[in-house]
C-alpha cells in the first residue's frame, strides 16, 4: 500500500484518536514503511511549529480543506498535502515576522505620556503644616489638585509675579502649562527651576522638560535630559532609562 493510503489514519495517530488494536496495526506499518514514518514525521514537527506559534487556527482551516478535498477523491496525493501543510508553516512565519515588527516599533508620543507621565502630587502646606501668607499659591494648589491645570496655571502665575523666587510655584506653573499643552510656558517654569541650581525641585524640573521635548518634538534635547537624569539618583532614574533607551 504507498503512503498516500495512510493520510487518513496519519491523522487520527497524531490527534491520539486510535484504539489500542488501530494504533498497534499502525504501529506495524510504521516499522516496515520508510516513506510513512518520515510523513508522520513531518506532519508532527508541523503541528508542533503551529502550536509554538499560537496559530493553532490554521491547522483546523487546513483539516476542513483536507476534508473537504478527501470528498473529492478517495486517495488524496501527498504532493497536495504538503502542499497546504509548507503554505501553514510560510503563514506562520508571516504572522511571527508581524508580531515581531509591532514588538520593536518605537513608541508615539501618546503612548510614551500614557506610560511615563504621572502627575506630580505637591506637597501642600497644610499637610506639612507650614502657613503661607500667599493666596494665590493657595487658591492655585487647590485647583491644581483637583486637576483643573488651567486655573492652577493662572493663579500660579500670579503668585510668582509677587514672590518671583518661589521654585515650588514655578514648577507647578511648568506642570500645570505642560498638562494642557502649553508647552512654551512649561519649558521655561521648567528651565527656570533648573537654572536656580539651589532648590528641591529640579529632579521633577529636569523630567517633566524631557517630557516637554518629546511632546514638541525636540528629541535630542530630551535624550539630553534624560542622559542626565540617569546620572543621579533621582526617584525618575529608572525610568529616564527605558525611556531613553526607546528614544534612540
Amino acid at each position: 500500500m504507498k503512503t498516500n493510503d495512510f493520510s487518513y489514519f496519519i491523522e487520527r495517530y497524531i490527534a491520539g484518536e486510535m484504539d489500542e488494536a488501530e494504533k498497534n496495526w499502525f504501529l506495524s506499518e510504521l516499522d516496515g514503511n520508510e516513506n510513512l514514518r518520515k510523513e508522520v514525521e513531518i506532519r508532527q514537527k508541523t503541528d508542533l511549529i503551529l502550536k509554538n506559534q499560537d496559530v493553532i487556527k490554521l491547522r483546523n482551516k487546513l483539516n476542513m480543506i483536507e476534508g473537504e478535498r478527501a470528498l473529492k477523491a478517495r486517495e488524496p496525493k501527498f504532493p497536495y498535502l504538503n502542499k497546504y501543510r509548507y503554505a501553514a508553516i510560510i503563514t506562520a512565519f508571516v504572522i511571527i515576522g508581524g508580531i515581531t515588527l509591532l514588538s520593536v516599533r518605537k513608541p508615539d508620543n501618546e503612548e510614551i505620556m500614557e506610560k511615563y507621565n504621572s502627575v506630580y502630587e505637591a506637597a501642600s502646606p497644610l499637610r506639612s503644616g507650614e502657613v503661607i501668607d500667599n493666596p494665590d499659591f493657595s487658591l492655585a494648589l487647590e485647583y491644581y489638585e483637583i486637576h483643573d491645570y488651567r486655573n492652577a496655571a493662572v493663579y500660579f502665575s500670579r503668585s510668582l509675579e509677587n514672590h518671583p523666587h518661589d521654585m515650588q510655584s514655578e514648577l507647578l506653573n511648568g506642570i500645570s502649562n505642560f498638562e494642557i499643552s502649553n508647552y512654551p510656558d512649561a519649558k521655561r517654569s521648567l528651565v527656570k527651576v533648573i537654572d536656580d541650581k539651589n532648590n528641591l525641585y529640579i529632579d521633577h524640573a529636569r523630567w517633566y522638560l524631557a517630557l516637554c521635548y518629546i511632546k514638541t518634538d525636540e528629541k535630542e534635547k530630551a535624550i539630553e535630559q534624560l542622559a542626565v537624569i540617569e546620572e543621579t539618583r533621582s526617584i525618575y532614574k529608572k525610568d529616564a532609562k527605558k525611556l531613553h533607551r526607546s528614544l534612540r
